[in-house]
């Protein structure tokens, strides 16, 4: 019996509870049924994907490959700036059911590639444009295109050109069930060194503000700042430490507080609740508004926040492919043939090497 195959029988036994967490973070929540509460029915109109940065759901959550608890009370996922965009990465973007020629579509490139059936270890992969992403472009061209013609993808509007794109990996592992490493790496495919915001964002679902008796806690979920490290408390979960740290980060990170509640008076033009709303850190990544987020260390949403230029590609040199392998010896070799030292013992040695290399992978 695998370790795996032992997790199993804990989980179903209810010795442990290993399903508690998980990928259960909807790919899209806005312009579904379950938030609908339009007069006529139509869930597209009603909330799209322009309302889904500043607008709290009801149902669910969103977000890019996210994780949540089973009855996603507290969530975690990351938000991405390039530098270029008009808003803040936070959610996968697509197409309404009255804006696709074929109907609904997201327009973005992710694979899930990867998971035990516990979960105690999955793998998933975002692809980030490094220039503005044309969701303007999309949904005029996919409109004008009808419905005899074909359906306009992310690949084709030429974003992905000359790699410039980040790869975003995010891999999840668990140690017990409620102790997980959440792993984000972030490669630049480009020929050109390119900034990036990375954002890991924690935030709990917004079931305080609907009066559903049986559903509303008694006491309202909070993430304060302890000694460095978010700790998040919510009365059916319990309490959870967020402890983030990077090794490429040149300095500590900025934890961003704020709201998960509605911007009403961007979306409505009535007063908001709270001066802090669910959109704050965008209007202060991108818009640069300072005054968005709270100036105090608690509140329903939070992320550290931090800024990396990440070298390009042809530096990468931990990838094989291309064969920079092969390249670095014939490099060495050359440079130290200037100065008359022409080491024919280690290109033999390196070669045998390389030989083993490529016959692996053909």
């Amino acid at each position: 019996m695998t370790r795996e195959h032992e997790r199993l029988v804990e989980d179903k036994e209810r010795t442990k509870n290993w399903k508690r967490w998980g990928p259960y973070l909807s790919e899209r929540q806005w312009g579904t049924v379950r938030e609908d509460y339009s007069e006529h029915g139509n869930s597209w109109a009603n909330f799209p994907h322009d309302h889904a940065r500043r607008r709290t759901y009801r149902w669910g959550e969103d977000g890019l490959q996210g994780w949540s608890d089973r009855q996603c009370h507290l969530c975690f996922a990351p938000a991405l700036w390039n530098g270029e965009d008009t808003i803040l990465k936070e959610r996968l973007f697509g197409l309404g059911g009255n804006e696709g020629n074929h109907g609904e579509d997201v327009k973005e490139c992710y694979y899930y590639l990867d998971s035990t059936p516990t979960h105690s270890y999955t793998k998933a992969l975002y692809k980030y444009p490094q220039v503005a992403f044309p969701y303007t472009a999309i949904r005029v061209e996919n409109q004008r295109l009808g419905r005899t013609g074909p359906e306009l993808e992310i690949a084709d509007m030429g974003v992905f050109d000359d790699g410039r794109y980040f790869d975003v990996m995010q891999e999840v592992a668990k140690r017990t069930p409620d102790d997980v490493l959440w792993k984000i790496t972030v490669t630049n495919h480009g020929p050109t060194d390119s900034p990036i915001h990375v954002l890991p964002t924690l935030w709990f679902r917004n079931d305080w503000v609907w009066g559903n008796e049986r559903d509303t806690p008694l006491l309202k979920p909070v993430i304060t700042l302890e000694d460095g490290h978010a700790v998040a408390f919510h009365e059916k979960l319990g309490t959870y430490r967020f402890i983030v740290d990077s090794p490429d980060a040149k300095a500590a990170a900025p934890w961003l507080f704020t709201e998960n509640e509605t911007n009403n008076q961007a979306i409505f033009g009535t007063e908001n609740t709270t001066p802090y709303v669910k959109d704050a850190f965008h209007r202060l990544i991108v818009k640069g508004q300072k005054d968005a987020v709270s100036p105090n260390d608690s509140g329903t949403k939070t992320a550290p926040h931090f800024q990396f230029v990440v070298p390009a590609y042809e530096w990468n040199f931990s990838d094989v492919n291309p064969p920079v392998h092969a390249w670095a010896v014939w490099r060495v070799y050359k440079i130290a043939d200037k100065k008359g030292e022409r080491d024919i013992l280690f290109l033999e040695k390196a070669f045998q090497k390389l030989l083993l290399n490529f016959t692996w992978w053909v």
